[in-house]
């Protein structure tokens, strides 16, 4: 892996399809990508102007783990995937891809975001308060928030563009997006993903308190785990033995950054606000803590 901070890769033998919020993907021929995840970060749905080091190796490793680990539950789109050096033979662009970018199958993702939540945080917690609901699903009066939920829960949402904003839906509502049939196979998925990753890192002083996975359908019908997965890009992870229901807890996650942000009075558009190099470098440490406990 190249040294310095990586905002943008450039990897120019292979052709660039886009750029996310997070990862730039490449075509290495009609059956595979190459996905490079840098190390920008995003909040609010915004992409923001400083790069967090180290972010995208983290990203990276943590995804890689979790797929071998989870293969029994969901296939992965790493699943038979050529090793990078076999589609990188430039060595400037081998410097730069090794230890962030993994060579994956092909495949057009679902227009969901499967969320699971085993705990009443965030945009769930304010929906519970408005509500006594979360994504149309009715909950127990008098839960607080942090509060470990009766089970977890299946908690979709819609997929924003950049600068856009997330939007949570019922589980009908995703029913009407990928069909019946396959969000049933989701929702079983993802809360069997979760309930095995709870149980791992519980042990080694985690809680993962919510979780995103994306998924796709290939050709033969099969439902293929995607993108990244339980990362703290895409979890909150809290410190089990500082745990408290009754308010928000420290994590090991972009939680930290949210947090920030939301002392600034930004309207969570964009553009976003730089960062200052105490939250850049605490933020750093927060990912590389996550990474250090979960792969013991």
């Amino acid at each position: 892996m190249s040294d310095g901070p990586l905002h943008r890769s450039s990897i120019a033998s292979l052709d660039l399809i886009g750029r996310g919020k997070v990862r730039d993907l490449y075509a290495v021929d009609d059956d595979w990508l190459l996905i490079v995840a840098t190390d920008r970060l995003s909040a609010f749905d915004v992409v923001l102007p400083d790069p967090i080091p180290g972010k995208g190796a983290v990203l990276t490793g943590i995804s890689e783990f979790w797929f071998h680990r989870t293969a029994e539950i969901s296939r992965s789109h790493r699943a038979g995937a050529p090793p990078l050096e076999a589609v990188l033979s430039d060595p400037a662009d081998l410097a730069e891809a090794r230890g962030r970018a993994m060579v994956v199958r092909r495949l057009r993702p679902l227009p969901i975001e499967a969320i699971v939540r085993g705990y009443l945080i965030g945009s769930g917690w304010r929906e519970y308060r408005a509500t006594g609901s979360v994504s149309g699903i009715a909950l127990p009066e008098g839960l607080r928030e942090a509060g470990r939920l009766p089970e977890p829960l299946f908690t979709p949402s819609t997929k924003a563009e950049a600068g856009e904003h997330d939007e949570n839906i019922d589980f009908e509502a995703a029913c009407s997006l990928i069909g019946p049939e396959v969000a049933r196979r989701v929702r079983a998925a993802s809360l069997d993903l979760y309930r095995f990753a709870a149980e791992h890192a519980r042990a080694r002083g985690i809680i993962i308190a919510d979780t995103k996975f994306e998924f796709a359908v290939d050709g033969d019908g099969e439902l293929v785990l995607i993108d990244e997965v339980l990362t703290p890009d895409s979890s909150r992870f809290w410190p089990a033995d500082e745990y408290a229901a009754g308010t928000s807890p420290p994590s090991f996650d972009k939680q930290f950054v949210r947090d920030f942000l939301d002392t600034l009075g930004w309207d969570k558009r964009p553009p976003a606000p730089s960062l200052p190099a105490d939250v850049i470098r605490k933020t750093t440490e927060k990912y590389r803590e996550a990474e250090r406990r979960l792969l013991a």
